[in-house]
């Protein structure tokens, strides 16, 4: 399927590596002109050559921390005038809730919510005034099912949830959709992480925690960054211009409700 948008510009956070990675890999294949920011120039540089080498696209790298005024900036004078915009910054450290300060939680709320929220401050009008617009942020399916070690992320991205419901029906008659991902368990550093701060948490091994995880997963296996980036590629396409204020669970059928 085409989707429409060879030759729109995006602004990839959080790219070098898994599920921003994935994003800006099925963007490029798209066409889509890139910037991708994160933190380790090293590994931002080497997705951006490989990215490069694989789908032709323009890739532009820009070496920052998303979370911060300065890195901000520096994004955005890289891509002014996004068409699209993947929100994702690292989720919060995982542990008991008692054990979080005051400075903790404002971290996060810097991170998973206050940061995604400045970001389209910043490219929604200029999406209003050329009437097309795609703002993808990824979060996490504990907005919907949360794990008790997930505190942090647990309220920040729900905070963000809420805000990304009234804003997407505040822009959506001008062709700018605002939606949200919720991945699962995908095979990423951030999972492993988790993974080994649940095995120290229940005194038991990293490959036993490991294999429980699994065995919640109908699917039977962990997602790839891959099928995650596709995924977004079609949020950001022509064809899913009335698809707006929804979180879209991607979880190999982890969650048990029905809705």
């Amino acid at each position: 399927m085409d989707l429409g948008i060879a030759g729109r510009t995006a602004l990839v956070c959080g790219a070098s590596k898994g599920l921003g990675r994935g994003c800006a890999d099925a963007l490029a294949a798209e066409g889509v002109r890139l910037v991708i920011v994160a933190r380790q120039q090293d590994a931002l540089e080497r997705a951006a050559d490989e990215i490069r080498t694989r789908t032709g696209a323009h890739v532009q790298a820009v070496a920052c921390d998303i979370t911060t005024v300065d890195g901000r900036a520096l994004a955005l004078a890289a891509c002014p005038n996004p068409d699209i915009l993947i929100t994702n910054a690292g989720g919060p450290p995982p542990g008991d809730f008692r054990d979080f300060s005051r400075d903790d939680w404002i971290a996060a709320l810097d991170a998973n919510m206050l940061t995604p929220i400045e970001l389209m401050r910043q490219a929604v009008d200029g999406m209003i005034a050329r009437r097309f617009g795609r703002i993808v942020n990824i979060t996490s399916s504990a907005v919907k099912a949360p794990l008790d070690i997930l505190a942090l992320s647990n309220g920040a991205r729900s905070g963000l949830t809420g805000f990304v419901a009234g804003l997407a029906r505040k822009v959506a008659a001008h062709n700018v959709t605002v939606n949200n991902l919720l991945p699962g368990a995908f095979d990423t550093d951030r999972l492993m992480s988790t993974i080994k701060s649940g095995a120290a948490a229940q005194g038991i091994s990293v490959d036993a925690a490991r294999e429980r995880r699994l065995h919640g997963v109908p699917a039977g296996r962990f997602g790839t960054p891959a099928e995650f980036g596709a995924a977004c590629a079609f949020l950001c396409g022509a064809q899913a211009g009335y698809i707006t204020g929804q979180n879209l669970l991607i979880d190999g059928g982890a969650y048990p409700g029905t809705f």
